[in-house]
């Protein structure tokens, strides 16, 4: 067996067991989302919440099976909740986010503009999940997201890169193997570290200004480590430990988004500042 064969079987592996997660709700994939209360573009905001929440996926994540959780926890505490499919490759579907990456951030530029339009709101919350959590950087960068945006949440965000558990520390020793994950799924591409693409999204600071940041990370992550590299550094940065706020909490990377009411909480707390309240392991049950 060819020597990169040998390092992207278990980065497969991986993958697929990501995948494997949020595949039993794939068959519900069309229409949960609208049917379920969320992308309804008839709400209006209240005057308690008067920016919409755009969630925004992460690798091999979609508009629904990523937010199963999140989304309704959000609508029945008064937001208009919206979500996007992105970075789709030719011939895969449910699957995304395996597009460049500043690909994928041209089209939640277009997705908030929508939204806007159809809400009237001047300005968008946006919170993802790994490089949904990432990618929206590259748009309040340089796509002018900066002047649309108010806040956004980052729930296990790969923002230095993703290691894989070390497992992209491997690609220099195997001739090939990153060209090839390059030409196949350039999403994975640009997101191992030191790629040209995070190089460009970190030169000049982590942050732009006017945007309030949070990053919601758990020790237990495989995908987006070290942890650590998940933190922002800036002024309007509030980086969050999950285990500080609940030391029982064991959510990994994907259960984090998925299920994880503490998370979700502190998710609440960073999109309404003026009336947070103190994440503990009790808010699982909030």
């Amino acid at each position: 067996m060819p020597p990169w064969k040998r390092v992207l079987r278990p980065l497969a592996a991986l993958l697929l067991s990501a995948a494997a997660v949020t595949l039993p709700a794939t068959a519900a994939h069309a229409d949960t989302a609208t049917h379920s209360g969320w992308n309804d573009y008839s709400c209006k905001p209240s005057t308690a919440h008067p920016r919409p929440v755009v969630l925004v996926h992460g690798t091999l994540g979609n508009s629904v099976d990523n937010w199963l959780g999140l989304a309704p926890y959000l609508e029945a505490r008064g937001y208009c909740v919206f979500s996007l499919d992105y970075g789709r490759l030719p011939g895969v579907p449910v699957f995304f986010g395996l597009g460049p990456i500043d690909q994928s951030a041209a089209q939640l530029a277009t997705f908030v503009d929508q939204v806007r339009s159809a809400t009237g709101a001047a300005k968008v919350d946006l919170v993802g999940h790994s490089q949904g959590g990432m990618m929206p950087r590259y748009y309040l960068k340089f796509l002018g997201g900066a002047d649309k945006v108010n806040a956004l949440v980052g729930i296990a965000p790969d923002n230095h890169g993703a290691t894989l558990s070390g497992l992209t520390n491997l690609l220099p020793y195997f001739p090939g193997a990153a060209d090839l994950i390059k030409a196949t799924t350039p999403g994975l591409a640009d997101q191992i570290p030191d790629s040209a693409f995070l190089a460009k999204l970190n030169a000049g600071g982590d942050t732009v200004p006017g945007v309030h940041y949070t990053v919601i990370a758990t020790r237990y992550d495989e995908v987006a480590t070290p942890w650590r590299s998940q933190y922002l550094s800036g002024s309007d940065v509030r980086n969050v430990l999950l285990q500080d706020l609940c030391p029982l909490d064991l959510s990994e990377h994907l259960a984090i988004a998925l299920t994880d009411r503490i998370a979700f909480h502190e998710v609440a707390n960073a999109l309404d500042p003026a009336h947070a309240s103190a994440t503990t392991c009790a808010s699982a049950l909030s």
